[in-house]
């Protein structure tokens, strides 16, 4: 790692009493940025004295803790101070090969994302995966072009150094490919949409509808976060732990060459053995994505015992059961993010986790809103005697509800483990809210005065003060542009979405936002608030489920964006990249990832209907994802005869006030009883994990937990030499070589582009559920 002192030379003692966002360590949890505290921000790695002593011990010192002799990261300030070097080479950034690398890249990126929409989990490409794959060509491409300098002419000098032909690879080149790599999905929402009009309406967006609508869909939440750099990116505390994998190696990778040669090989193999490993999970013996003792157990007992046991114990099929103790070797939907998250994070999801199995099981066996007449998992609509209804079947030809067909066919009913998914957001959401408020708003207002004055104390903040910031007007005038898109798409009629409704959206995503980027910024993980978009879309246009459709998705994305451009600005922050180089990728990779993403959706949904229109899928494809946004939609556009006060669901809507209550309560008992804020409680990312699983493949639950236990709790903390090298590393390597299986398989034997050729049948790749449930 490169020198973090820059020319310091005094010690500085940090104050012992000093209250420091800590994880779980049996330290405080308040407050969440460091930002008050300009002697610990300044802080580095030789102020600090290391004691001699026993190498299997912790030392602590001036607040920092070591085991055998290496730090343990706890927080941003430990990040800042420890993890991430502030050199700058001041090397270039925008260059032709860094272009070309990202939209290579790109292609890859989103095909298998959208890939993964259509399947029993949604996961994204690893981006430490694309990350060291840019690594690997941009490396090859100063290796294996000429030298200018070597050649006369001096026109084909200057062509050839246009070309980057035999200049090095270096950090900031690379971590613009990387960004347009992993952007390319930022329009995906749209994409969602024209989907579901195509599986559920028997409708395909016209071709002028499709360009501005992916236009202004993709690129309009760019604005707030433009806006709100001071809150969300400034700050040391708001480090967005999921990316920070990538800092580190990208700073691994070219401050330290000499090293890249063991990394790549370990990454190599790594990524080979995962590859040739999810071959037998993905096709060969699918037993392995989902290994359940109780399954096997009771495959002799009677029926009835069977389906309850698959109900309890079954998950490695979609919507198959909640997969308690089923354990599963199928990387592919375990992925890395466990080995990145705060312990902290965790901790919230593992009580989620606990919650959801009591309420699922609550619910069903209590046939709570006739739950035993439907499925015990699924995201599709049902008549009342328990058979799928078809949404053509009370909608007209506008996309809108046809009262004389819902009439005769009768209001939608709902799995009761959709209603309590529904039921969590809406607690997550309003629990999101008054958190943030309660224990985050002193720092939100001290960080806003510090950037105004440039006195962030940050060492990567002030280190890009030597680069010239985004004028706020790019930001508005692209958010004009993409707002005049919408209208015009609006205005045509094909959305059913008056203008006054479209704006609306635009209002409500912006007042979410800041939100969920401060929840993401400090913990690594964000709040579903697609939800709330939903409601509100219902209140004000009842009867109109397409509209509601384009309502969530224009709202929906303003956060979404906010959070995704803010998470790369502060990779850009700790890498040292120039603002507007960042602003300008941005907008390409995202505009080029939507185009991408349709191609891939029309062809999916043109070769795959049936299955994905089944309420339950197969453990390759599931429309679930589709199916939960065309289910949301129908009902809150009926939002007053499902949710109201008279509503048999009106449980759903009463989540926001439950949810809003929580940090009131949780800030009660923390002034009773002061002890408690040693368990970093955060009630908002509870109650998101304690329905996220309501539909889809279940059975990576019990093994994340086993990643992140083994990550977390004992790598991190016993061996943080080895945490910090490899831990990211290796996930990512984990994450690629599944991924691209996965991605070979979809094509080459899924039926992603038209016939399938599964494994011939036998038992580790049984004809029904993987796992041997019924």
């Amino acid at each position: 790692m490169a020198d973090l002192t820059k020319g310091s030379s005094t010690a500085i003692q940090v104050q012992s009493d000093t209250p420091r966002a800590r994880d779980a360590d049996n330290k405080p949890e308040w407050p969440p940025f460091e930002a008050n505290d300009e002697k610990a921000a300044s802080l580095n790695r030789t102020d600090v004295h290391v004691s001699e002593g026993p190498q299997d011990t912790k030392q602590e010192d001036d607040g920092v803790v070591y085991v055998k002799g290496h730090p343990v990261i706890r927080n941003g300030l430990d990040v800042s101070k420890f993890l991430i070097s502030d050199r700058d080479d001041q090397d270039p950034s925008l260059t032709f090969r860094s272009i070309f690398l990202g939209t290579v890249f790109t292609a890859l990126s989103s095909v298998i994302t959208m890939l993964y929409v259509f399947k029993p989990v949604q996961m994204q490409v690893s981006a430490v995966f694309l990350q060291l794959l840019i690594f690997v060509f941009g490396e090859a491409w100063a290796l294996f072009t000429p030298n200018p300098d070597r050649l006369k002419p001096g026109w084909l000098r200057s062509t050839l150094r246009f070309f980057n032909f035999g200049q090095p690879f270096q950090i900031k080149e690379h971590v613009v490919a990387s960004l347009i790599a992993s952007s390319g999905n930022n329009g995906l929402s749209g994409v969602e949409i024209y989907a579901v009009e195509r599986l559920f309406y028997d409708r395909a967006v016209t071709a002028s509808t499709a360009i501005l609508a992916t236009f202004s869909i993709s690129l309009c939440g760019f604005v707030l976060a433009g806006l709100l750099r001071p809150l969300i990116v400034y700050p040391a505390e708001m480090v967005y732990w999921t990316t920070l994998p990538q800092v580190v190696l990208f700073q691994n990778l070219h401050f330290d060459r000499r090293a890249n040669r063991d990394r790549l090989i370990k990454f190599g193999w790594a990524l080979s053995i995962a590859a040739v490993w999810e071959i037998f999970p993905a096709y060969i013996v699918t037993w392995f994505g989902g290994i359940s003792i109780f399954c096997l157990a009771s495959m002799n007992a009677p029926t009835s015992t069977r389906k309850i046991f698959s109900t309890v114990f079954g998950g490695a099929s979609s919507n198959e059961g909640m997969g308690l103790l089923n354990f599963s070797l199928d990387w592919q939907y375990i992925q890395s993010t466990y080995l990145a998250l705060p312990l902290k994070q965790q901790l919230n999801a593992w009580i989620g986790y606990v919650i959801w199995y009591a309420a699922m099981l609550g619910l069903f066996y209590n046939n709570a809103w006739s739950a035993k007449t439907f499925p015990f998992m699924s995201t599709s609509l049902f008549h009342a005697n328990g058979t799928r209804l078809a949404t053509t079947s009370i909608v007209n030809d506008e996309g809108t509800i046809d009262q004389a067909k819902l009439d005769k066919v009768g209001l939608p009913w709902l799995t009761s483990s959709t209603v309590w998914g529904y039921f969590t957001m809406n607690v997550a959401i309003g629990a999101l809210v008054t958190h943030v408020i309660i224990f985050f708003g002193k720092d939100m207002i001290l960080a806003l005065k510090q950037a105004r004055n440039r006195t962030q104390p940050d060492p990567h903040y002030q280190a890009m003060l030597r680069y010239k910031e985004v004028p706020q007007w790019w930001y508005l005038a692209l958010f004009v542009l993409c707002f005049i898109a919408g209208l015009v798409v609006n205005i045509r009629g094909e959305t059913t979405l008056p203008v006054w409704g479209y704006i609306i959206s635009l209002l409500l995503g912006g007042a979410i936002a800041p939100f969920s980027c401060i929840l993401y910024g400090l913990y690594g993980t964000g709040v579903a608030t697609n939800q709330l978009s939903k409601m509100v879309a219902g209140a004000v246009h009842p009867g109109r489920p397409l509209a509601n459709l384009y309502f969530a998705s224009w709202s929906h994305q303003v956060i979404l964006l906010a959070v995704n451009l803010s998470n790369w600005l502060k990779v850009g922050q700790y890498t040292k990249v120039p603002h507007r180089v960042m602003f300008a990728t941005q907008i390409y990779a995202s505009l080029l990832g939507a185009g991408l993403n349709y191609a891939v959706m029309t062809t999916i949904v043109t070769n795959q209907r049936d299955i994905l229109l089944d309420p339950e899928g197969n453990n390759v494809w599931s429309g679930s994802t589709m199916q939960s946004l065309n289910s949301q939609a129908i009902t809150w556009s009926l939002a007053k005869e499902m949710y109201g006060t008279r509503g048999r669901y009106l449980l759903v809507p009463l989540g926001l006030v439950i949810g809003a209550a929580l940090p009131v309560i949780h800030w009660g008992v923390l002034k009773v009883f002061p002890s408690v804020r040693k368990v970093p409680l955060n009630t908002a990312i509870i109650a998101s994990c304690a329905g996220q699983a309501y539909f889809g493949n279940t059975s990576w639950i019990w093994s994340s937990i086993a990643v992140g236990v083994f990550s977390q709790v004992w790598l991190r903390r016993r061996m943080p030499n080895i945490y910090n090298k490899y831990n990211y590393l290796i996930g990512a390597a984990l994450d690629g070589g599944a991924q691209i299986v996965i991605f070979i398989l979809s094509f080459a034997v899924y039926g992603a582009s038209g016939t399938s050729h599964p494994f011939p049948t036998w038992w580790g790749n049984p004809e029904e559920k993987p796992d041997h449930c019924l």
